[in-house]
């Protein structure tokens, strides 16, 4: 029963005209207020607080790239319960890196699980982390930008 609300409730939360809905073992992430179609949106998930926000150094993360556009959806499958934080980059020119202006400011976009705020720096693993229990799950990250 658990089990089939949980699915109620995640299929509840797809916007409409959605991909597949999630299975279980599946995370799927909308994104959001993406300023242009142009380059990937870069996302990694991690349970490893050590290395957040560049969880690309976790042999055991998820990771996927997928064309950016007005609203992106990627889905990682095969996620095994536990504490996980998400991490996106717009790449707009689709170099594979965060490019900065005067060394530390964003030029392009960023978002994190639970919409995390950024400060003087990403935010705390702590701060972006859910805890997934390997039933279908629905994150909708809005990307923002600083420049």
């Amino acid at each position: 029963m658990k089990a089939k609300f949980a699915l109620i409730a995640a299929l509840a939360a797809l916007p409409l005209g959605a991909a597949t809905p999630p299975k279980p073992g599946e995370v799927a992430i909308t994104v959001t207020n993406l300023r242009s179609s142009e380059g990937v949106v870069r996302a990694c998930m991690t349970t490893n607080p050590d290395i957040f926000p560049r969880c690309r150094q976790d042999p055991a993360s998820h990771r996927t790239v997928v064309p950016a556009g007005e609203k992106v959806e990627l889905v990682f499958s095969g996620v095994k319960p536990g504490r996980y934080a998400v991490a996106l980059l717009h790449d707009e020119n689709g170099n594979g890196k965060a490019d900065r202006a005067l060394g530390m400011m964003p030029k392009e976009g960023f978002g994190f699980s639970r919409d995390a705020k950024v400060r003087m720096g990403p935010p705390s693993f702590d701060s972006a982390a859910f805890d997934y229990s390997g039933d279908a799950r629905v994150l909708r990250i809005k990307m923002r930008y600083m420049l």
